[in-house]
């Protein structure tokens, strides 16, 4: 569909009379991370859940690599277009990883279209917390390219040294998501080159709606202690712990995590 001046490859789950969960996925990610039996999952408990392509990710609209013609507050807008082109006034938002920016622009500056918050692996940015895992950067920085066998090696890295990981189906989500995107270079790249220039009306602490932390325990990305400081700086904000979790939503917790969306977003 095309939406705010660009076009955007979006998929829908259930019935759309029930309320409306949108699933923003986090950086080079495009709407397949979110799997779509995931996605069938949390529909089949009552939801209208709204998966998307990112700009530079999947059949979303692509720019060259190096030079992503958009800022986050694009980002930003592309979602509350989505939910204008879908006929929905206000919904529960997931955002994962780099896209809790995402979820926390809506949040702030577009209060009235958010009913819920629920922030996946991610963090408050502030520089105090520690830092990337030692093993992820050298696991992550060794592989540069972007063919099936690099994306593989990557996601073993953000999984750390969670049991979960599960090298097979990461395999066949990436053949798949090779295949249909428009420029792999793009994007692997174009996300850490933008501008996050979101949101303009407050921070964390200006949250308003009910909000949901989700983090890893063994997160290498942004270990434990950021999804309990984003908890900390939301207003009321609750934090689900998934035990032996990296960065990532490994199919073993599903049942959990859909659980405690569900009870969220009642």
């Amino acid at each position: 569909m095309r939406v705010n001046g660009v076009e955007l490859c979006v998929e829908t789950f259930g019935d759309p009379a029930d309320p409306a969960v949108l699933l923003i996925h986090g950086a080079c990610a495009s709407m397949l991370w979110w799997e779509s039996e995931l996605c069938a999952a949390i529909a089949a408990r009552g939801r209208f859940v709204i998966r998307y392509d990112n700009r530079d990710t999947g059949l979303s609209v692509s720019y060259p690599p190096g030079e992503p013609g958009y800022a986050l507050s694009d980002l930003v807008l592309d979602a509350v277009g989505i939910l204008d082109a879908l006929g929905v006034g206000r919904a529960h938002v997931v955002g994962r990883s780099m896209s809790g920016a995402i979820a926390l622009a809506l949040g702030v500056d577009h209060a009235d279209r958010v009913l819920s918050l629920t922030f996946v692996a991610t963090t408050t940015g502030d520089p105090d917390l520690p830092p990337m895992t030692e093993a992820f950067l050298e696991a992550s920085g060794a592989q540069a390219s972007s063919d099936v066998e690099s994306i593989v090696s990557v996601l073993r890295a953000y999984a750390g040294t969670s049991p979960y990981f599960d090298e097979e189906a990461v395999r066949l989500l990436a053949v798949q998501d090779v295949a249909r995107t428009v420029n792999v270079a793009s994007a692997m790249t174009n996300h850490f080159r933008m501008e996050f220039d979101a949101p303009s009306g407050g921070g964390f602490g200006d949250i308003v709606a009910p909000t949901l932390v989700v983090h890893g325990s063994l997160d290498p990305v942004y270990p434990l202690e950021h999804g309990e400081a984003l908890r900390d700086a939301v207003p009321g904000a609750s934090l689900l712990v998934l035990d032996s979790v990296g960065h990532d939503l490994p199919r073993p917790v599903w049942p959990e995590f859909v659980d405690a969306l569900m009870e969220h977003t009642a």
